[in-house]
């Protein structure tokens, strides 16, 4: 028993902390019906199977300070998927489909990828989170993809993901992660996509329409960002486990 706990000790002293942004949504529980930080359990459960430990970070006022004093008690960072991104951010109107801004998280999220960009955090973006870097770094977005593409194939509606091909090119951080996979398969679930990449980014997957699956920041060690959501394939753990070991040398 003193051995077990011993080992348990010195796992989780050695497990390097990931943070993920939250939602904040107006949230039923119980008797409850109140404005709700909340994230999907299959989040943090992936960074917890890939050997990380999770803390969750809602949407707050924030400034650079604030947003460097949270990461300097993290190892790593996810920007989970939510709500689209503000379409002033990059200069354009909204579109008849674009969701009612959540300027509060899209201004968190901003700049805790700035400060984790200059500090070289390791960090994964996932949905959103692709998108919202890209913005953040510069870049534009389509805001109905089906307008450009002509389907609705990467966003069926109705909380169901759809199954989607994407190629990862080789040479690239994803490629690494992903044994630079022709045709990997991924659950997808959106209706905009990077339009004009941001600078400083190198697109590494796309699927056979052009859509941009994925990009990564040519500045750090570990920026990733992807168009899916690898935390719905419990059976993939590879982006998860790649920022975990990212963090874990981040830490040393």
């Amino acid at each position: 028993m003193a051995s077990r706990d011993r080992w348990r000790d010195h796992h989780s002293s050695s497990a390097p902390l990931i943070g993920l942004t939250t939602y904040l949504e107006q949230a039923q529980t119980g008797v409850w019906d109140v404005p709700a930080a909340f994230l999907p359990k299959v989040y943090f459960e992936a960074v917890t199977r890939a050997g990380g430990i999770a803390v969750l970070l809602p949407p707050q006022p924030v400034d650079e300070s604030i947003a460097n004093r949270v990461l300097d008690g993290l190892d790593g960072l996810i920007i989970t998927g939510g709500k689209d991104v503000d379409p002033a951010r990059y200069g354009q109107e909204p579109h008849a489909t674009t969701d009612v801004p959540r300027r509060d998280r899209d201004a968190w999220e901003d700049a805790l990828l700035t400060a984790a960009i200059d500090r070289e955090l390791p960090f994964l973006g996932i949905c959103r989170g692709l998108q919202v870097l890209n913005v953040s770094l510069g870049g534009t977005l389509h805001q109905h993809l089906p307008d450009v593409i002509g389907s609705t194939r990467y966003n069926a509606g109705y909380g169901k993901f759809t199954e989607n091909a994407v190629e990862v090119h080789a040479g690239t951080k994803a490629g690494e992660l992903l044994d630079d996979a022709e045709a990997l398969a991924v659950h997808s679930y959106h209706h905009q996509a990077i339009d004009e990449v941001a600078p400083g980014l190198t697109v590494s997957a796309r699927s056979d329409d052009g859509t941009i699956q994925a990009v990564e920041v040519d500045s750090v060690p570990f920026g990733v960002a992807v168009q899916w959501h690898p935390e719905e394939n419990a059976d993939d753990l590879r982006l998860f486990a790649g920022l975990v070991e990212a963090a874990r040398e981040y830490r040393r």
